[in-house]
């Protein structure tokens, strides 16, 4: 039998293979690890769903696997019982050698998906409503940033399949190839102008070095050039004063470290993030384009940029709002612990509904994040120096910390987002005691 790459989870078609753990002739268990396998940006095992001898391994290290592409073949436990049993048979091993030995013919392209389509071509419906379509078609279409309204349905009422989205991007890559080949005999005094994905020789002007781009930072560059690239960003700056509340940090944290966490500038924010979610809810919501809605989440689950060797990976803390000081202090250094070590659980990155970016660590001031979609909003936040400031009509020196909030205007309009971001500063600058104190 084939051991075939299964579906993870939700949206993961395919990993990379980081680590094989069988040998061919090896006897493996059945729940056995067979390989390690490195998915967005998780690194999990699979394991066998069944005991016996490996015969073949399909794939190598560093080789990128879909869902469904086998990876090892095996001779199960139960297969020598059941050849015993074939053998009572005359008739029974030759019909199974032929059906496996005849593969299913290949089924022909709907007639209505093959032929071109026109890139002008624009469904519009009276009542405003999006082109009918399957929700995995809509999924695909959304990962892949196509508009469905530009592809033409070749169903029963315009309906777009899977060969009608092919058959788009089919039409697409032509136009693009034409479109470089014009450009091939633009003339020598205009200068070169690749075309996007265009490799170009660097080499002539000097020794390069080339390196191959990890599975992780493939996964981060198409997340980014998405969320660029498909919501209206807009970013909202502002400053808190945080000398009051790094006291309270001073004086607490030899008590939290007894407790075996850290108490930690991010914990604070994500403390008074999760409270100001509860009170601006929209900041925590998605938008579903399909749908035309907006997506209320009931649940305040805070995603953590973490910066590691391999890139940014960013860890959920769930249920923020229901959590003490000290439980969000704790969950955070153990999700960022096991984040750069890579032993982070792929169910641990997934479902996040905001996303707090802290650079203060390595430096700088004001900078503008890219919102990780679904989400609808990011909190960027900055090193906290000290500056002189009016305080009651007097210059004072006071530590403050440079916050940038990143929306989605879809969803969050200006007035919106200052009244969110001010909330944020307000829990960060009259940060209760009692809130900080171990009993």
């Amino acid at each position: 039998m084939d051991i075939k790459l299964p579906r993870l989870a939700e949206g993961v078609e395919s990993g990379t293979v980081v680590n094989i753990l069988v040998k061919e002739g090896q006897q493996i268990k059945k729940d056995q690890p067979i390989m390690e396998l490195e998915t967005q940006k998780a690194v999990g095992s699979i394991p066998s769903p069944e005991s016996g001898t490996v015969t073949k391994i399909h794939v190598k290290e560093g080789m990128e696997v879909a869902v469904g592409q086998a990876l090892i073949s095996i001779d199960a436990e139960g297969d020598a019982a059941a050849a015993q049993s074939a053998q009572n048979s005359p008739v029974a091993p030759q019909k199974i050698s032929s059906e496996r030995a005849q593969p299913a013919p290949p089924q022909p392209a709907r007639q209505g998906a093959i032929q071109d389509q026109s890139v002008t071509h624009r469904y519009q419906a009276q009542s405003g409503a999006p082109p009918p379509a399957a929700p995995s078609i809509r999924k695909i279409a959304r990962e892949l940033g196509i508009d469905l309204t530009r592809v033409k349905g070749s169903e029963a009422g315009g309906r777009i399949v899977l060969d009608d989205l092919r058959a788009y991007i089919d039409r697409l890559q032509r136009l693009a190839f034409e479109a470089k080949a014009g450009a091939a005999e633009t003339p020598a005094d205009k200068g070169p102008r690749p075309a996007l994905g265009e490799t170009m020789d660097f080499a002539k002007w000097g020794p390069v070095r080339r390196e191959k781009m990890a599975p992780l930072r493939r996964t981060v560059s198409q997340r980014m050039v998405q969320s660029w690239t498909t919501i209206p960003k807009i970013n909202q700056f502002d400053d808190a004063d945080i000398t009051a509340l790094l006291e309270l940090r001073k004086k607490y944290a030899p008590a939290y470290e007894n407790r075996r966490a850290r108490l930690t500038l991010t914990a604070f924010v994500v403390k008074a993030v999760a409270g100001a979610l509860r009170k601006y809810p929209r900041a925590n919501s998605s938008l579903d384009e399909a749908a035309h809605e907006i997506v209320y989440k009931d649940y305040r689950h805070i995603g953590i940029a973490v910066d590691t060797e391999g890139g940014l990976i960013v860890p959920v803390l769930r249920d923020a709002d229901k959590k003490s000081l000290l439980e969000i202090s704790s969950e955070l250094h153990g999700l960022t612990e096991r984040t750069r070590a890579r032993k982070i659980a792929l169910e641990e990155l997934q479902g996040g509904s905001f996303t707090i970016s802290n650079q203060g660590s390595i430096g700088g001031a004001h900078f503008t994040p890219i919102i990780y979609a679904p989400q609808v909003a990011i909190l960027g936040i900055g090193q906290g120096a000290a500056r002189p400031v009016v305080l009651d009509g007097k210059i004072a020196v006071r530590t403050m910390l440079p916050l940038c909030l990143a929306y989605d205007h879809r969803v969050l309009d200006g007035a919106d987002a200052v009244r969110f971001l001010r909330e944020i500063i307000h829990g960060l600058e009259s940060f209760p005691e009692a809130e900080v104190k171990l009993n």
